[in-house]
Formats: structure tokens, C-alpha cells, sequence
């Protein structure tokens, strides 16, 4: 009789271990809480999924913020030129574009789904949808079974915990795997968001809803005794939002921005910038022309000045800025909006200039986390060994994906991460169930 590996959850972690099980010659049983699997992957890259990121395994640590270095051995077993070649195989082109993202060809993150599922029905993976785990029995020590919420129970030889984490709930990520881990004796690392959206206080922000940034340069920074502190610096694509900032960029400094505000929220006090008192502390300084030296942005600014200089104010910045964007930036420049253009002085110039190459807004704090791309903490990397994903506490017991406290950057290094982890999860559990 095959011996028997039981997978929870069925996102792109759980997917990979039941089918690297599988072909490790065990037989599978892959339970999934909803009516279908990979419903998170539908929504990560826009719904185009950066499935990972072609580059070397210094990039892909160094990009992993949270606890990169536990993830040598997981990358090294299953690259992402392995997983590139993985779905290849198994029918799906792929593309690399800008920053070395890999993304199906056909843009669509259904597809990946749907390539997973095949890679499942070819190794023949019993899967149970509507089926949510509540619990995991040890028995002499050992993990042995699953019990589901509706009181069954599911014997297997080696048990696989790859349930997610706790941000989009509405994809099934709701954090049962941590109470799970947690009741069996592990360790969680507090859990908060990562790759995150930022709220910000200004009043005019709800004016810039929808407009999209690109090719800008977003640099966060907080106060420090010494004086201003720079947390980061992040150059592409960002979004306004009704609330803040989004997009890209911004989702990559939000892990330094939420560091940075919870390190005041616990020293408590105001802080003091510009002459008034903040209570946030952090702000984001915006380059909206970061190709071009600021005397080659001031030659450029100079030249549409004269180009339309009989015109009003208001009316002369339709080549430098996005119309959605002019009315907000007229009101900050403090210059009337009907003042001839060939009146503007040498002192209101300068101040669009740093308006252009310092355009701020002030975080207050992040979404909250089930609006997170990425949950950072989890099952302690301590509590895991790196080499198989299994339990230290628990034999047979085996971490895959999100639920473990690791978390990187946008550019498809949370999916690598995913596949990995899954990989050397099944391959292992597999090989530890054989021997028992």
C-alpha cells in the first residue's frame, strides 16, 4: 500500500507539494476549505500573476526581506528556472518582462491555475473541495491525521500545512494554519501586513483617485535625533488611491514605512516637521521627473514657461503633468491659478521644481492587513528544518508557502517562494512517509 501524504490547502504552495508527492510515488490527498483551488493566485499581478522572477539565488534572498537566508536551500532545490521550465512543460509559455518578472504570455493568472490543475490530474491527486481543516492529531510524538470542521478525520503518513496566510480572506486565507501550528506546540511570529497600501492624511488625495504613476522615483523617510532618516527608495509604478498611495513602489516601501510608524506608535509623543505637529511622522517624497538633472528639469520648466507665457497659470502645465493631477499641483504651488504665465518669478519657478522633484505626502498607516498582498510573520523559520520543510518540534509535519514567517518583495519572489517551499515540502514528506 502506497504510503500517504495529506496536504492542507490548495494555493500554489499545496498545489506543488501534492504533485511533487505524488511523484515521489505517494498517494495524495490535497483538502481545500473552498470550491476550487489557486483562488489567490486569480488576483495576484493584476490577475495577470507574476508566477516568479528570473534571476540567481543572491537576488532571490536578497529580495526575500523576511527571513531570506532560511529559503537557500528551498531555492537551490527548485530555482526559478526550474519553475519557469515546470510550466513550460506542462503547456504554459511564459514571458520575462521589466525587473526580470516572469508572467504567462497570455497575461492571464487562470491560466496558471489551470496549469497546476493539469500538473494535479497527471499525478493523480485525490483533491476535497468544501473540506477545512480544524485541528491536526499527534500521535506517539508524530503527526498522523487531520480533522476536518466537519468532524471527519484523515489518516496520512505525512502532513503538509499549507494553508496561506492571513491577508484576502475572501480567497480563503483567513490564518487557520497558525492556530493550527500554534495548538501543536509552534511558535507565531506576530503577523502584519507586507506589500501593502499606505494611507496618507492629506485632504486633496481623494482628488488624484486613479491616476496611475509611472516611471517615478518614491523615496520614504521618517524623523531620526540626528534629523531626517531615509527608509527606502523604490523607482516604477504607483497609484492613487481614495485613501493614499498604492501600487508597485509603494507596496515594497511598505514594509520599512510600517516599521517606521509602529516604532513611534510605541515611543508615543508627536513628532514635530515643517513647523507643525505630526502624529505620523513618515512621509513620502515623490520624484515626478527622476530621468532628468534638476538644472535639465529647470531648462525644460523654462522652456514651457516661454512657450506659454500668454497663457494663465493653470492652463501651461498639460505637457509636464497628468491632467488629473494639475489642479492639486497648482493649489501647493501657492502661485494664483490665473496669473499670467510671464509673471511667474525666479522664487515661484524654484518652488515647482521641488514641488516636481519633492512632491509629499504624509503616511498615517497602512491598509489593514486582509488588504495585504503578503502576510509577514507566521510559523517561526527557527521551529523548521530548511533543508526539508519538516517540524522540529513535530515529525512528519511539513511547512509550505505563506503560513511560515517569510516574505519578500513585489516582482514574483513571494510565488517562487511559494513553489519552492511546496516543492521540497512534498518531495520530503513523500520520502519520510515511505518509512513509515
Amino acid at each position: 500500500m502506497k504510503p500517504r501524504v495529506i496536504v492542507i490547502g490548495a494555493g500554489p504552495a499545496g498545489m506543488l507539494a501534492a504533485g511533487r508527492a505524488a511523484e515521489e510515488g505517494a498517494n495524495v490527498l490535497l483538502l481545500e476549505k473552498n470550491s476550487q483551488p489557486g483562488r489567490k493566485i486569480l488576483v495576484t499581478g493584476k490577475g495577470r500573476c507574476n508566477l516568479t522572477n528570473a534571476c540567481d539565488a543572491d537576488e532571490y534572498i536578497a529580495n526575500m526581506v523576511g527571513n531570506g537566508s532560511f529559503l537557500f536551500s528551498a531555492f537551490h532545490a527548485f530555482p526559478s528556472s526550474e519553475v519557469i521550465r515546470f510550466f513550460n512543460d506542462l503547456g504554459l509559455p511564459t514571458k520575462v518582462e521589466r525587473g526580470s518578472r516572469v508572467f504567462p504570455v497570455r497575461d492571464r493568472a487562470m491560466d496558471v491555475v489551470d496549469t497546476l490543475q493539469r500538473y494535479l490530474k497527471g499525478d493523480r491527486v485525490e483533491i476535497r473541495y468544501h473540506t477545512a481543516a480544524d485541528g491536526i492529531h499527534v500521535e506517539n510524538g508524530r503527526a498522523t491525521a487531520v480533522t476536518a470542521t466537519t468532524g471527519e478525520r484523515f489518516h496520512g503518513n505525512s502532513l503538509i500545512l499549507a494553508t496561506g496566510g492571513a491577508s484576502y480572506p475572501g480567497t480563503g486565507s483567513t490564518g487557520d494554519g497558525y492556530r493550527i501550528a500554534e495548538a501543536l506546540g509552534h511558535t507565531i511570529v506576530p503577523l502584519k501586513p507586507a506589500l501593502i497600501p499606505l494611507e496618507v492624511v492629506e485632504p486633496w488625495i481623494g482628488q488624484l483617485q486613479g491616476l496611475s504613476l509611472r516611471n517615478v522615483r518614491a523615496t520614504a523617510w521618517t524623523e531620526a535625533r540626528s534629523g531626517e532618516k531615509k527608509l527606502g527608495e523604490e523607482f516604477g509604478e504607483m497609484l492613487f488611491t481614495h485613501y493614499g498611495v498604492s501600487g508597485p513602489i509603494i507596496f515594497t516601501l511598505s514594509r520599512p514605512v510600517a516599521a517606521a510608524l509602529a516604532k513611534i506608535e510605541r515611543e508615543g509623543g508627536e513628532r514635530k516637521r515643517g513647523g507643525r505637529s505630526q502624529s505620523a511622522g513618515v512621509w513620502l517624497s515623490i520624484n515626478l521627473k527622476p530621468a532628468l538633472s534638476e538644472e535639465q528639469l529647470d531648462s525644460r520648466l523654462q522652456r514651457d514657461l516661454t512657450r506659454f507665457s500668454r497663457k494663465q497659470f493653470r492652463n501651461s502645465l498639460d505637457e509636464l503633468l497628468p491632467k488629473k493631477m494639475i489642479p492639486v499641483f497648482v493649489d501647493l504651488s501657492g502661485i494664483p491659478p490665473e496669473k499670467p504665465v510671464h509673471q511667474i518669478t525666479r522664487g515661484e519657478r524654484q518652488r515647482l521644481l521641488e514641488l516636481l522633484t519633492d512632491f509629499r505626502v504624509t503616511v498615517t498607516g497602512t491598509r489593514p492587513l486582509r488588504e495585504a498582498i503578503v502576510t509577514a510573520g507566521g510559523v517561526s523559520v527557527k521551529e523548521i528544518d530548511p533543508r526539508t520543510m519538516e517540524s522540529r518540534m513535530v515529525p512528519g509535519l511539513f511547512f509550505a508557502g505563506e503560513v511560515i514567517d517569510v516574505d519578500g518583495n513585489t516582482g514574483g519572489f513571494n510565488l517562487q517562494t511559494a513553489f519552492c517551499t511546496g516543492y521540497l515540502a512534498g518531495k520530503h514528506a513523500a520520502r519520510a512517509a515511505s518509512h513509515q
